[in-house]
């Protein structure tokens, strides 16, 4: 078992696993304290915030990850730009991936990398940005936004209901007093486990503005061609998939609902793939009929995959709006002109 599978294993809901982090849980109230502090410390102004030079959208989880923010963050900068506005794109820089994905996700977008994300902002708007998206940026609160997106995934209603390190929270639902807009995004959960999270949620937040995505496979491409593949192309065949992302579990059960059978090499998440690597994917996949890796590993793997064995393909996701996408769209729209938010629901 690696490390990523250790960690999906210990905050999963097996009886094993609720023993074995039992002595985590008195971490988990003090880190839960400290971020419920940190987050009262900056709502009362006792930390300064700074707004932002142009009109900015922020994209958070409240878990580590698997929750789909980078491909909504990539989603939301398409739109500003299929409508003409040039989006900034800024980061924090934790994992070398995310930056490439999002160039790739979104040309002629600004990607930012930096910590500091004023300094970013500036950097974005000198080159030609209209707008900002801010990806994991929820518990970011230094800088004022126009719109507040946390993100929670249908699989998370799965995990252990601590915060790190006994469970996968950065911060308690309470955190979502702070949003503007949530978005419960869902791979392999069904819709109906959606809706029940999405009433689980709305418990004593009816004000708060709520959508659904389904975030779908949609095709295939070419790793190193770019060559376009359809979803049906895996059906009956045996996929070697390989996975360095925060729910590789999910990514396998997607490819296994084409009819495939999925073999799964799931690695931590942000995983920087060395030869040694690629060479255990080779091997395995020489009994697969196809390799197939996420578009965050894709970018890693692309200079590394020798040229003389069969290209991966890499799977292409879509964000399909199940529950109040045209709502969120003009919430973007008020947003981008930094008007008052939409409140009505579909």
């Amino acid at each position: 078992m690696n490390g990523a599978s250790v960690v999906q294993w210990l905050w999963g809901g097996t009886s094993g696993a609720r023993l074995a982090r039992l002595p985590l849980i008195p971490l988990a109230f003090v880190y839960g304290g400290t971020m419920r502090v940190r987050a009262s410390a900056y709502r009362h102004g006792w930390l300064a915030t700074a707004r932002l030079p142009l009109p900015s959208v922020a994209v958070g989880n409240l878990s580590v990850g698997g929750a789909g923010k980078t491909p909504l963050a990539a989603w939301i900068a398409a739109r500003f730009a299929d409508r003409g506005i040039k989006p900034g794109i800024l980061l924090r820089g934790y994992g070398a991936d995310e930056p490439l994905v999002l160039a790739r996700l979104v040309p002629g977008a600004v990607v930012v990398t930096d910590p500091d994300r004023m300094a970013g902002a500036a950097r974005a708007r000198a080159a030609g940005a209209g707008v900002l998206v801010l990806d994991d940026a929820f518990q970011h609160l230094r800088v004022t936004r126009d719109l507040n997106i946390a993100v929670v995934s249908a699989e998370s209603a799965e995990a252990a209901p601590w915060t790190l390190p006994a469970g996968p929270w950065r911060e308690s639902r309470h955190a979502l007093g702070r949003a503007d807009w949530l978005v419960v995004t869902r791979k392999r959960s069904s819709p109906d486990a959606a809706a029940a999270l999405v009433e689980r949620l709305s418990a004593g937040r009816r004000e708060l503005p709520l959508s659904v995505a389904h975030l779908a496979l949609a095709g295939f491409e070419g790793m190193q061609t770019g060559e376009a593949h359809p979803l049906g192309v895996i059906a009956g065949g045996r996929v070697l998939a390989a996975a360095g992302i925060a729910d590789p579990a999910s990514f396998a059960a997607q490819l296994a609902a084409q009819g495939a059978s999925v073999q799964l090499m799931a690695y931590q998440d942000h995983h920087a793939y060395t030869a040694a690597d690629v060479g255990a994917l080779v091997r395995a996949g020489a009994s697969a009929d196809y390799v197939v890796v996420t578009e965050k590993d894709a970018v890693k793997l692309r200079h590394l995959w020798p040229r003389d064995t069969p290209e991966p393909l890499v799977a292409q996701l879509h964000v399909s709006w199940e529950r109040n996408g045209a709502l969120l769209e003009r919430a973007l729209d008020a947003a981008g002109a930094r008007e008052p938010l939409p409140r009505s629901s579909e």
